[in-house]
């Protein structure tokens, strides 16, 4: 959600900036920044804060959709309106037979029992996870490694129920027992995600949780805009590390050995910025 839909969303809503400074636990002189954008890059904690709100209050209402035209919750357009039949209202009743009836061709991710709409990602979004996706492979090919690599659009069935289905950008399943016919059931090892402009909150703070109460053991959020790779190992912490594009990143369940070398990677994409 960017800062001009969290303006729309509180115009809709009627949310004055002191409710929302209340709710969210940010400075009022903070929010009042922001939301007459005096302040146009506000940190990410603080920003991660506020969508909450928004959040929270979509899905009270029910009365919300997920559409890829309006960047995850908002209200629905003719060009939304065949995927707005299918996804329909942003409630927490579907289950995994909802999702394989799915019209073919439809990109969503289920999670808790919502769908969200997966928008078409960028093209330099294809290419870093491609260069990931190779050096990953290429580690695993010539250690004779038993895990296996995957890449979007494979369906992990998360938690092992019949509520979530995500497709991660990249992930690596070490036991090969979860590797069950069409989809993975259970949480991958390690998984990136590559930040596009309308899938930030949903990769950020959305599937963050679920990841990490899933029992994924890492997790990269590589973000193309600010250059920065974000590493949760949740074995050791629950906070990031940071690092940029002109950094080395060991893969940490493979105790370093693997290591993406990002400078590389942005000497590659860097004409696409």
């Amino acid at each position: 959600m960017t800062i001009d839909e969290m303006i729309s969303k509180k115009k809709e809503y009627g949310f004055s900036c002191e409710y929302i400074a209340e709710k969210s636990g940010v400075p009022l002189s903070t929010v009042q920044k922001i939301f007459s954008k005096i302040t146009t890059a506000p940190r990410r904690k603080t920003l991660e804060a506020l969508w909450n709100i928004f959040e929270q209050a979509d899905n009270e209402t029910g009365l919300n959709y997920v559409c890829e035209d309006a960047g995850g919750y908002g209200s629905v357009d003719e060009s939304s309106a065949l995927k707005v039949r299918y996804l329909g209202k942003a409630d927490n009743t579907k289950t995994l037979d909802d999702y394989l009836a799915l019209p073919e061709g439809t990109r969503v991710e289920m999670i808790d029992g919502v769908f969200y709409d997966m928008a078409s990602p960028v093209l330099v979004h294809q290419r870093i996870s491609g260069l990931i996706f190779n050096k990953i492979n290429n580690f695993i090919l010539s250690n004779k490694g038993s895990c296996v690599p995957f890449d979007a659009p494979t369906d992990v069935q998360l938690d092992g129920d019949n509520k979530t289905i995500v497709q991660p950008d990249i992930f690596v399943v070490c036991d090969r027992d979860k590797l069950q016919g069409p989809r993975v059931v259970g949480a991958p090892d390690f998984i990136v995600e590559v930040l596009s402009p309308s899938n930030w909150h949903h990769d950020v703070v959305r599937k963050l949780r679920k990841y990490k109460n899933a029992g994924v053991r890492e997790y990269w959020i590589v973000n193309p805009e600010n250059l920065t790779v974000l590493v949760y190992d949740f074995s050791k912490s629950d906070m990031a590390t940071e690092y940029s594009f002109n950094d080395e990143v060991q893969i940490n369940i493979w105790d370093g050995k693997c290591k993406i070398n990002f400078k590389e990677i942005f000497e590659q994409i860097e004409f696409m910025l």
